[in-house]
C-alpha cells in the first residue's frame, strides 16, 4: 500500500503511531474495530491490541506505512476529526530531565502493577504501590510529566477506595477523585477532567443519590471531551441510576440503545454487564422471564472473571433467583457465596448491597 502525495499533512498531524493515535483515527473515521481492521487490511485483534496498549504500543514500520496512508485517503472531515481529536486527548508527557530526582519509567511502571492489582483486587499491593509515590512526590505546577503521574495515582488509589467501599469522607475515593479533579483541570486535560467526572457521578449513585445521578450522567453522555466509549458507559448507567429509583420501564429504554452500542463498538465485557443491568431492570418491573434471560446473557458472555466482577454478576443472578418462589433456596445459597467472597477480598460496597437484598427478603417472607 503506497503512501499518497499529501503525506506531509500526516506527518505534521500524527508525527508517529501507537495505539492512541491509531484509537483516535478510527474514531476520526467513524468505524467500529472490526470495520477499521478490515480497512487496514490487518488482523481485528491487532487494532485491539494496539487500542489496549495506548501510548505504550507502536504498530510495525510497515503498519505505520498502513496508517499513514488510511489517514492520508481519508475524507477532509475525518481529517478535521482526527486533527481535533488529538488535540483534545492529552499527548504522552514529554520526559523530565533526571535532576528533577524521580523515576518517572518506575513510577509509570509502578502504576501498571496497580492497575493489574485493581484487577486481581490485591487491595494492599496497590496501595503499597500507590502510597510510595504519593508520599515522596511534591506537586509542581512546572514538571508537567510528575503531575501527569500525580493525576493518574490519585486516580487509581480513589478506585481502590471506591471498590472497597470507602465512598465519602475525609480519607475517601470522593476526596481523591476530587484531588485528581484539581490536578488535571492544572493539566488542561479535558479528557481526564471528564473521566474524574464521571467517576464522581458514579460516587453519588453508589451513596443513594439516585435522581442527581441520572441527571448527571444523561448530562455526560453528550459531553464531548469524553470519548465515545465513556458516554456510551454514562448511557447505560442512566438506566442504572433509574432503574435502582424503581423506574424500570424507563431505565430499559437507556439500558437497551447503550447494549446495541457496545455491540457496534465491540466491546464483548460493557455488553455482558449491560444485559446484567438489564436483567435486574426486568426484575424490578416484575417480568421475571426476560430477567432470567438476560442475566443468561451476561452469564455466558462474561469476559472478566475478577472476584468484583463475578460477585457483581452472581449477586444479580441471586437478586432474581430469590424473586421466584422456586429458586429462593438456590438464591440465597448464592448470596451467602457472594457474602464470603465479598469479605474475603475486602469488597465492603458488595457487602452492603447483599446485605439489602436480605433484608428487602426478609421484609417480604
Amino acid at each position: 500500500m503506497g503512501v499518497p502525495g499529501d503525506a506531509h499533512h500526516v506527518a505534521a498531524t500524527a508525527h508517529h503511531w501507537s495505539g492512541r493515535e491509531a484509537r483516535l483515527l478510527r474514531h476520526a473515521l467513524r468505524l467500529s474495530v472490526r470495520s477499521f481492521a478490515g480497512y487496514l487490511g490487518v488482523a481485528a485483534r491487532t487494532v485491539a491490541k494496539w487500542e489496549s496498549g495506548g501510548s505504550a504500543t507502536v504498530p510495525r514500520p510497515d503498519t505505520q506505512a498502513i496508517l499513514d496512508t488510511a489517514l492520508s485517503r481519508a475524507e477532509p472531515e475525518a481529517r478535521r476529526r482526527f486533527d481535533l481529536l488529538l488535540r483534545r486527548t492529552e499527548p504522552a508527557p514529554a520526559p523530565e530531565p533526571a535532576a528533577s530526582g524521580y523515576d518517572y519509567d518506575a513510577w509509570a511502571d509502578d502504576l501498571d502493577r496497580t492497575m493489574a492489582c485493581l484487577g486481581r483486587q490485591e487491595f494492599a499491593l496497590a496501595r503499597t504501590l500507590l502510597d510510595r509515590w504519593l508520599r515522596r512526590y511534591e506537586p509542581n505546577s512546572n514538571d508537567t510529566q510528575g503531575m501527569h503521574l500525580y493525576g493518574r495515582s490519585l486516580r487509581l488509589l480513589g478506585e481502590v477506595q471506591q471498590d472497597q467501599g470507602e465512598l465519602h469522607g475525609p480519607l475517601s475515593a470522593q476526596q481523591t477523585y476530587r484531588k485528581a479533579l484539581r490536578v488535571f483541570t492544572e493539566l488542561d486535560t479535558p479528557r481526564r477532567v471528564a473521566q474524574i467526572e464521571l467517576k464522581l457521578v458514579v460516587l453519588d449513585e453508589m451513596a443513594g443519590r439516585l435522581e442527581s445521578a441520572a441527571r448527571q450522567y444523561e448530562s455526560l453522555t453528550e459531553d464531548e471531551r469524553l470519548s465515545e466509549h465513556d458516554r456510551i458507559r454514562a448511557q447505560l448507567w442512566v438506566g442504572t441510576a433509574l432503574s435502582k429509583r424503581g423506574l424500570n420501564e424507563t431505565a430499559t429504554r437507556h439500558i437497551v440503545p447503550a447494549i446495541r452500542n457496545f455491540e457496534t463498538m465491540e466491546e464483548p465485557e460493557d455488553w455482558s454487564i449491560a444485559h446484567q443491568k438489564l436483567a435486574l431492570a426486568h426484575r424490578g418491573a416484575g417480568d421475571l422471564t426476560a430477567a432470567a434471560q438476560a442475566i443468561d446473557v451476561a452469564l455466558t458472555h462474561r469476559v472478566n472473571d475478577t472476584p468484583l466482577q463475578k460477585v457483581r454478576l452472581e449477586t444479580a443472578h441471586a437478586h432474581i433467583l430469590v424473586s421466584d418462589r422456586a429458586t429462593r433456596h438456590n438464591g440465597l445459597s448464592m448470596l451467602e457465596n457472594c457474602a464470603r467472597v465479598s469479605a474475603e477480598f475486602g469488597l465492603f460496597h458488595q457487602l452492603q448491597s447483599i446485605d439489602g437484598i436480605r433484608r428487602a427478603f426478609e421484609r417480604q417472607a
